[in-house]
């Protein structure tokens, strides 16, 4: 347990990759998007999709862990395992407590009636209309999510360079591609249209984090043969 924490915390080595760029994203996005609402002179209430800029910053994050961190932990004869679950680990606490950020802040953009501009990129009917338990899983799986895909990216390209990326590209657009054929051909649009409208943000979060185990796992399996 010491070596996994341990993983972590030299993750956190530069705290300000971790911490200080996405909270200057955060504060940017806001600002921006305050002067944007008060471009607009309408008195409906007016949504931006600002909100999701910092979350992106973590598919770069999943990448900087694994391209910058992992060859300096086997010099340290850290474990793939150890420097795995130390790294996933980190990710799970950092992005629990960004999901609960976004949570505080939509109950500020409530209370505020959107910043006093009715304007707002938190507070989401469809993400937030559902209660603390289904944002906070939302925003959670969103950020799990986009790291895992930075996570994994990196690692293939650690095992097979740039033809990994390659294969990999190509395999998600082919796997895309035989759902939409398979959809076509049993001419069942209507009904993928009506079952997707349906999903509830808690809905889509628990999607999310099925694909998050499998990017995991992927994720993973494909670490345990990459070279430093």
């Amino acid at each position: 347990m010491n070596r996994i924490i341990n993983v972590a915390r030299m993750q956190l080595i530069n705290r300000g990759t971790y911490f200080g760029v996405p909270v200057i994203i955060l504060i940017a996005t806001i600002l921006i998007s305050l002067a944007i609402f008060a471009l607009i002179p309408v008195d409906q209430p007016i949504y931006g999709g600002g909100a999701q800029a910092p979350l992106w910053y973590f598919l770069a994050l999943g990448i900087y862990s694994l391209t910058l961190t992992f060859p300096f932990s086997q010099g340290l004869s850290i474990s793939r395992r150890t420097f795995f679950l130390g790294t996933v680990g980190l990710f799970v606490v950092t992005s629990l407590a960004w999901a609960v950020l976004y949570f505080l802040l939509a109950l500020i953009e409530r209370a505020t009636n959107g910043w006093g501009l009715n304007g707002y990129m938190f507070d989401m009917p469809w993400i937030t209309g559902g209660g603390w338990l289904q944002t906070i899983a939302f925003f959670w799986a969103c950020t799990m999510f986009l790291f895992f895909v930075g996570l994994w990216s990196a690692t293939i390209y650690k095992r097979w360079q740039v033809p990994g990326l390659l294969v990999a590209g190509i395999a998600a657009a082919l796997i895309l591609l035989g759902v939409a054929a398979y959809v076509s051909f049993t001419n069942t649009w209507a009904e993928f249209g009506a079952w997707f409208v349906t999903q509830t943000a808690l809905g889509i979060a628990g999607w999310l984090g099925l694909l998050v185990v499998l990017l995991g796992f992927g994720a993973y399996l494909t670490l345990r043969r990459a070279t430093p």
